[in-house]
């Protein structure tokens, strides 16, 4: 539709100026709009031709500046070689040349002519052409920006798939091998003659052990594959079966859930049975036998999980203060809700807290807030600089013909 717009404007332009000079008969009228249409038509296919002809109508006809306007601009824009370029400079030498022999022989008249041509004819061409210049040198600058991104970017993925190898490989070479032992050994105690107590746990020794050691070489082999692990790590859904396995381990978990359960994308359903893990790791580790409390509840946009546990009766904390130097559970986990959209806080709950879970000890809680829903919205598209640009050299154009030249040029009056 834009691109019609212009067109249009010239042709009702040049049959307005018509109009306004009087005396024009109908048949005249639409002659001189058909012979404007058809040269504003061939501007879009042959620039340079659609030029000429346009020099040609303003000589015979004292008129159709507005026509030589556009048709002198769409030959600047044109992308034209060297031949062109030699007969769009001819063209315009040309047709000022004759006009000046063909001009009254007033001296007073020669600068008001050259000024005509120059405002409508050669300004026009520049403009054409450096708007043109401007867009093809920013078409190939972001060329070569995206190449160059795009050879970073390849760069940054060798250096990570190296990263990958090498930890896949520490990871094999080290701790493969002594989840190995680990497995071996508890294979063996597992046929040993035990009391029954012993055997079951023997038992779940052994199959955490074995389960350990898969997870380890699927992490492994998806590290050397250089694909994520979105697939193979669990979601909100095995947050149940988790419980389940600290609960069958000693340790007395209880799960409420509350709200309706909706699928989580990938990472975000990592980090939320990532957090619960965490949590009962914690509990399990630094305060052993005491009752732990997993809340799920499910908003409209958001997924709510808390994991409580009392403190430990020596009264130490269960946190980041009683970690030690190589505690980063928590530290990854709020990397992990970061990535997801959310968030991931440790905190202590003092009995009178409205948030404390009840049972008036002080309790240590891991809390998280991650995204149900995601948006992926787009920034409104804004202008460049090129249209920028080329908007105030139009303004500039527009200034120097309207203000500068004179009225009578418009009428086609010399």
């Amino acid at each position: 539709m834009r691109r019609h717009l212009l067109p249009v404007l010239v042709l009702l332009a040049e049959a307005a100026l018509l109009l306004a000079r009087g005396g024009t008969s109908p048949w005249e009228l639409a002659g001189h709009a058909g012979l404007v249409a058809l040269l504003v038509v061939a501007s879009r296919r042959a620039p340079v031709v659609a030029l000429i002809g346009a020099l040609l109508f303003v000589t015979l006809s004292g008129g159709g500046f507005v026509l030589l306007l556009w048709a002198a601009y769409r030959a600047g824009r044109a992308s034209l070689t060297r031949s062109g370029t030699v007969a769009l400079a001819g063209a315009l030498t040309g047709a000022l040349a004759v006009t000046l022999l063909t001009a009254p022989a007033d001296p007073r008249t020669i600068p008001n002519l050259v000024s005509t041509y120059l405002v409508f004819a050669a300004l026009p061409v520049l403009v054409g052409r450096y708007l043109a210049q401007h867009e093809r040198l920013v078409a190939t600058l972001d060329r070569h920006n995206r190449q160059l991104r795009r050879e970073r970017d390849l760069l940054a993925e060798q250096e990570q798939l190296r990263e990958r190898l090498r930890i896949a490989r520490d990871m094999h070479d080290s701790l493969g091998h002594r989840l190995s032992l680990v497995s071996v050994q508890a294979a063996a105690l597992e046929v040993t003659e035990l009391p029954p107590a012993q055997r079951q746990a023997v038992r779940q020794l052994a199959g955490a052990a074995r389960g350990a050691l898969d997870e380890l070489y699927e992490l492994v082999g998806a590290l050397r594959g250089g694909q994520g692990t979105d697939r193979r790590s669990p979601g909100p859904e095995r947050i149940g079966s988790l419980v389940a396995e600290f609960r069958a381990a000693g340790t007395p978990v209880s799960l409420r859930q509350e709200g309706t359960p909706r699928p989580l994308p990938g990472a975000t359903g990592q980090a939320a049975y990532r957090v619960v893990e965490e949590g009962l790791t914690n509990a399990v580790k630094h305060a052993p036998g005491q009752p732990v409390t997993v809340r799920l509840r499910w908003e409209p946009d958001s997924l709510l999980l808390t994991v409580d546990n009392p403190l430990p009766e020596d009264g130490t904390t269960p946190g980041p203060a009683g970690h030690g130097s190589t505690g980063h559970g928590l530290t990854g986990l709020r990397e992990r809700a970061d990535q997801a959209g959310g968030f991931a806080a440790y905190r202590m709950v003092e009995p009178g807290d409205p948030a404390h879970p009840g049972g008036g000890a002080r309790c240590w809680r891991l809390l998280a807030m991650l995204p149900a829903v995601t948006s992926d919205g787009e920034d409104a598209e804004l202008p460049g600089r090129a249209g920028i640009r080329g908007l105030a050299l139009g303004f500039a154009t527009a200034a120097v013909m309207f203000v500068a030249m004179p009225a009578s040029m418009l009428l086609g009056v010399r």
